[in-house]
């Protein structure tokens, strides 16, 4: 801070806290702004811009794969220039990425605007917990991070109610034009949605650039200070948020593996570097795996599956959102009291139970599907596939018209391009589900071009669907779950969320940054949350095509048995580091060795 700012270790303590715990709120806004978006975006860029559900899962994903990118190389930069510079850039590009996604006008601008989203969403997930392990003491540690997790929450609940504002406008504008001819009606509600999910990115810009600029007046890490030498400086910063003796005995600590380290003392491969690197990284993939951050990206859509339709999901997306944020109240002030893998057991043990009832409520609903592959594959033609779900179109599939709403989800493919389609009955809309080449077959890329010439494959070949003809692959049809089972599974993942909270939420980025000795923190925990945002991204990226292919239970089974892997890791291989500074934790792994 500059030095025209008051010098008292509270104020200074505070400071710091909310300014890096805002990292936290960005984070979340990355997150959580796509869920109310998306339902949006999936109805007006379809139509307008023609994407499929592939696309429109690398959008979701494209946010995840920024942070994949920016986590290779967040950790160097965060050495070469410091922490605090790089918190700076994390926060003028997430300040540059939303005009690029809310003035988007086609498929790759709003690709683009994701990913730099995603870059300064994965600089944040290194550097700002790296930040606070480094400046906060040993018996405020777990709080700090708490703190970060808890605005992270915050985050998360704004970008929810600036999604239930705008259903809530959307459905305004849905009864307006209830009046309407037809096509004036669906001209209406389609301009409704484009206004919406524009105006859901830009209620992004205010807290980048609350962040960006109050990272200007933050001090250095003493930590990295420290590993340059510079021990002055390094001691007045430690002064700013602590008492002179408390000062002077943490950097002596800090010091002194400085040392050993310039002495060449234990090299990398060792046990102290290695086995806590190793726990970290699974910690993080298993974090991931539990599949929250695809939940959370979702939501609006999962829950409008699962039977609440309109405003009612964006309510229930709000109420979640606000429950992730008390349960992670809860966890700050659990976390430096009952320690870390107590949460972290609880927390996942709930986890389970809860993607467990939420799979089977979904399959209670998948069993009544009803294969029409044939009814389907009869309405094709040689340019591809139209069909609304009007009356005509219900009884031709065996359906009755004045029964339960209906849900068609047909899978299908030219040659090596697929895709997923669902349309359902009840949408005041009534789009047409549309299967055509031009919007499956997606033009050649450089990459792919690459690829083929080494005579790899890992892309789809246009050339190969140039002629090949429509396959329906499959079809199903079924009624619409009622309110009360959206309920129930709203219910089920509250339970999701309250113990993701509770544990991993606040945990994992203890984890993260305690369990890295100092001399490989940096880009150790750069790796780590390269693996942690890997996972998310493929989770995210196949979300859509799995769910619609083999249904929503299979998605959250899946995040049930690897939260089983998540649990045994925390009972049996987490070690407790409450209330131990970062050096003594660092010990902690090297005494079997020693002995």
């Amino acid at each position: 801070m500059t030095a025209g700012f008051p010098r008292s270790p509270a104020w200074a303590t505070r400071y710091l806290l909310c300014i890096a715990g805002m990292g936290g709120l960005l984070y979340g806004i990355d997150v959580g702004i796509i869920a109310g978006a998306l339902p949006y975006l999936e109805s007006t860029a379809a139509l307008a811009w023609k994407l499929n559900a592939q696309q429109l899962s690398f959008i979701v994903a494209a946010v995840l794969l920024g942070s994949v990118l920016s986590s290779l190389f967040a950790g160097l930069l965060a050495d070469v220039v410091g922490r605090r510079p790089a918190m700076v850039l994390s926060g003028a590009l997430f300040v540059a990425s939303i005009p690029l996604i809310a003035l988007a006008d086609g498929y790759v601008p709003l690709l683009c605007g994701r990913l730099l989203q995603g870059v300064s969403g994965g600089l944040i997930g290194v550097i700002v917990p790296l930040y606070l392990a480094e400046c906060m003491d040993a018996r405020r540690r777990g709080r700090g991070a708490a703190l970060f997790q808890l605005l992270l929450t915050v985050g998360l609940v704004a970008a929810a109610v600036v999604g239930l504002v705008q259903a809530r406008s959307v459905q305004a504008a849905t009864d307006v034009a209830a009046t309407l001819p037809e096509a004036a009606r669906a001209a209406a509600v389609l301009a409704a949605k484009d206004h919406a999910w524009r105006a859901i990115f830009w209620a992004c810009l205010t807290p980048g650039i609350v962040f960006t600029a109050g990272c200007l007046l933050l001090a250095e890490s003493p930590r990295w200070l420290a590993q340059r030498g510079r021990l002055d400086a390094a001691r007045a910063v430690l002064l700013r948020t602590r008492a002179a003796a408390d000062a002077e005995r943490e950097l002596a600590e800090i010091a002194r593996p400085q040392a050993q380290a310039a002495r060449g003392a234990d090299p990398l491969l060792s046990r102290r570097y290695v086995l806590p690197f190793l726990l970290a990284c699974l910690i993080l993939a298993c974090n991931q795996a539990t599949g929250i951050n695809s939940v959370l990206a979702y939501v609006v859509n999962i829950l409008n599956r699962a039977g609440l339709a309109g405003a009612n999901a964006n309510l229930a997306d709000v109420l979640l959102k606000v429950l992730n944020a008390v349960m992670t109240v809860v966890a700050v002030l659990l976390v430096d009291r009952k320690g870390r893998r107590f949460l972290l057991m609880t927390g996942t043990a709930g986890i389970v139970v809860a993607l467990l009832g939420v799979g089977l409520l979904f399959r209670a609903n998948e069993v009544q599907q009803r294969d029409v592959l044939a009814q389907v594959s009869r309405l094709a033609r040689d340019d591809g596939l139209a069909l609304r779900l009007d009356a005509p179109t219900l009884r031709a599939l065996g359906a009755d018209p004045s029964g339960p709403p209906q849900v068609l989800t047909v899978a299908y493919a030219y040659g090596p391009f697929t895709n997923v389609a669902s349309i359902r009955s009840d949408d005041p809309a009534l789009p047409a589900l549309q299967a055509r080449r031009a919007d499956t077959v997606q033009p050649d890329s450089v990459i792919g071009t690459f690829f083929r010439r080494l005579h790899l494959n890992p892309f789809p070949d246009p050339a190969a669907a140039a002629e090949s003809p429509l396959v329906i692959e499959k079809a199903q049809v079924g009624p619409l779950p009622g309110t009360r089972h959206g309920w129930l599974v709203a219910a089920a993942i509250c339970l999701f969320v309250a113990s993701f909270a509770v544990g991993p939420g606040v945990c994992v980025w203890l984890a993260l940054s305690e369990l890295m000795p100092t001399r490989i923190r940096s880009n150790g925990m750069s790796i780590a949350l390269l693996i942690n945002q890997f996972v998310s991204t493929s989770i995210a990226a196949v979300f859509l095509p799995t769910v619609g292919r083999h249904g929503y239970s299979t998605i959250f089974f899946f995040g049930a048995a690897c939260t089983v892997v998540y649990f045994l890791a925390s009972a049996f291989l987490l070690p407790e580091t409450r209330g131990k500074t970062l050096e003594e934790i660092d010990a902690q792994f090297a005494r079997p060795a020693a002995k």
